[in-house]
């Protein structure tokens, strides 16, 4: 029992075309203008339309166009756009473009501040084709520029989806030194994660380079919020007279910030019959790329339930929690964007489409009850409704990708029907993808958690600290595996899943929580095979940034892991190839 006891008490400290190559090194992007300072971006791509978006820094009009040419010769077409305010971007919808083409277009002011960029549509239906995306999430503005994305506008990538925590809107940095609570505030975050610093932008090179899909986490307006929940659950909502925090100043500030600071369309809910989400911003996208793979973007702040409170370090408190967290009337997502989410998980399998990639900005996979109130684990019985309708359904393919925990962690999926009862298995997995630069990285978490219940000696953390990346890996890896099966939790990997025979681990481990960095994942055909490969470089801190940049903005990201997931299809590749067209770019 003290065993057990120390263990508990651990989990409840863990916080919240194919390439050999490790590394492609640093591009020479050209700086953006200063008059164009964030550079230009492309989102909400289909195989038709997309959004472009640029901020100008002076006022008149923004001429926005686009070509089949990187001379722009002849121009396709052109849109002009009025700004204001020169902190609230430029954004234009264009349509009727050709399918899986790439695109080239440019944004120019009036001042002649100039700078180009570059996107590809999505394929149509009935289309299979080579398929490569990134992920990412976590960038603290302190922490700029990232050298951690420094490879990723080389890449060559069709989408770059971001998972949150663009900012930290509720931890000073030198561009606001204070918590952003008002509009202006949270813009002026937003342009300090986009512009230049120590003569690097690696986030405007990547947006330039590939088109842009993006949802929200809790650091756009304040950490660990519940948009569904009354604000006298969180007095930094108060005063208001709003009846949930979705509807305060501050929590709609911080949502129109970001919506105008990323390329996507301003979409809303109509008449759901819920007052949480009735006419309220629409994050939730649902995004197909021929036949190869769909999207399911999700909203997890928005119209989330206040989360229970955390267990203290006793058994009888740990079970407490995870009975609670079955309730059926607990939501997270909200019954508009829930029933969305199974309708067109159903859709992308009813129409054969190979993989099914839900994005979701916290972690549906276990990780015990450290700051499980703020993840899936604490609204159990929706995760629970979600992997069982996969189940049900026999959807295949299914990849949950995750990030918030600041750790690169993969694990298969299983869910119980309630507390207690075993373990379901299923199909589906998901990865956790690394920040980009943040505080606290996870597997630091894991060892400090360890250290403060005895789980490990001080000696034994002393020489953690002293081990490089890949060692420090293994043996969190190992604290966090002794946790989970307390829990009756599968261990960290893919060794265990039903679907074990159809992985690879080609290198690294799948853990990887002592790193900065993004994460690539690569379908080719015909087989649909496919392959992740998580990019990383040392963490830094402030100091690190302020008394050696230039060794920081020099450091290369590297592959610190690799693996290869075969799907299940339900056409085999020779139909694919002798009866409908492959796009193989």
């Amino acid at each position: 029992m003290r065993r057990l006891f120390g263990l508990c008490c651990l989990c409840c400290l863990l916080a919240g075309s194919w390439s050999s190559r490790s590394s492609v090194g640093r591009t020479n992007q050209p700086i953006p203008p200063a008059d164009l300072p964030q550079g230009v971006a492309a989102g909400d791509v289909t195989p038709t339309s997309a959004v472009l978006w640029a901020r100008s820094a002076s006022l008149g009009s923004v001429s926005f166009e686009y070509s089949l040419n990187a001379n722009f010769n002849p121009v396709a077409g052109s849109a002009t756009v009025i700004v204001t305010d020169t902190m609230q971007p430029a954004k234009t919808s264009i349509s009727n473009l050709q399918p899986a083409t790439r695109y080239f277009y440019r944004a120019t002011n009036l001042s002649n501040a100039a700078f180009a960029g570059t996107f590809r549509t999505a394929p149509t239906t009935g289309t299979y084709s080579n398929l490569r995306f990134g992920a990412s999430g976590d960038q603290q503005g302190a922490l700029a520029p990232f050298p951690a994305l420094a490879n990723a506008d080389q890449r060559e990538l069709d989408l770059f989806i971001h998972l949150g925590d663009s900012i930290y809107a509720d931890i000073g940095s030198p561009v606001l030194g204070t918590t952003a609570k008002t509009l202006a505030e949270f813009r002026l975050k937003h342009t300090e994660s986009y512009s230049t610093r120590l003569n690097l932008n690696t986030l405007a090179d990547l947006r330039a380079t590939t088109a842009w899909l993006a949802t929200t986490d809790d650091h756009e307006v304040a950490n660990d919020h519940a948009g569904g929940a009354a604000p006298s659950s969180d007095p930094r909502f108060l005063p208001t007279n709003a009846s949930y925090i979705n509807d305060t100043d501050y929590f709609e500030a911080g949502y129109q910030a970001f919506v105008e600071y990323n390329p996507i369309n301003e979409l809303f809910y109509g008449a759901t019959g819920d007052p949480r989400t009735a006419n309220e911003h629409k994050l939730y996208r649902y995004q197909r790329y021929g036949n190869t793979a769909a999207f399911f973007v999700l909203d997890g702040r928005s119209f989330r339930d206040q989360k229970l409170p955390a267990p203290n370090n006793t058994p009888s408190e740990i079970v407490a929690f995870l009975t609670a967290v079955f309730s059926p009337t607990r939501t997270l997502l909200g019954q508009a964007q829930l029933s969305q989410l199974e309708s067109d998980l159903l859709a992308a399998d009813q129409a054969n489409i190979t993989w099914k990639f839900v994005i979701v900005p916290e972690p549906i996979q276990n990780l015990g009850t450290a700051a499980a109130n703020d993840r899936f684990e604490g609204y159990a019985a929706e995760r629970s409704r979600i992997l069982s309708f996969i189940n049900d359904h026999s959807i295949e393919n299914v990849v949950f990708i995750a990030a918030d925990i600041h750790g690169t962690v993969v694990n298969n999926l299983s869910y119980q029907t309630a507390a207690g009862q075993p373990q379901i298995p299923t199909n589906a997995w998901e990865i956790s993808v690394g920040s980009v630069a943040t505080t606290s990285p996870f597997g630091m978490r894991v060892a400090a958690g360890a250290l403060s219940t005895g789980i490990i000696s001080s000696t034994t953390y002393n020489n953690y600290l002293q081990l490089p990346n890949d060692q420090q890996d293994a043996a969190a890896e190992g604290w966090l595996n002794t946790v989970l099966n307390v829990f009756g939790y599968t261990p960290v990997g893919l060794q265990d899943a039903p679907f074990a025979e159809r992985t690879t681990l080609l290198q690294g481990r799948y853990f990887a929580g002592h790193y900065f960095g993004w994460t690539e994942f690569e379908i080719s055909q015909p087989d649909q095979t496919l392959r992740v490969s998580t990019y990383g470089i040392d963490t830094y801190g402030t100091s690190d940034l302020a008394n050696n940049p230039g060794e920081v903005v020099s450091r290369v990201p590297v592959i610190v892991q690799q693996f290869e997931v075969e799907p299940v299809v339900s056409i085999s590749p020779t139909l694919m190839l002798n009866y409908l067209p492959v796009i193989t770019k």
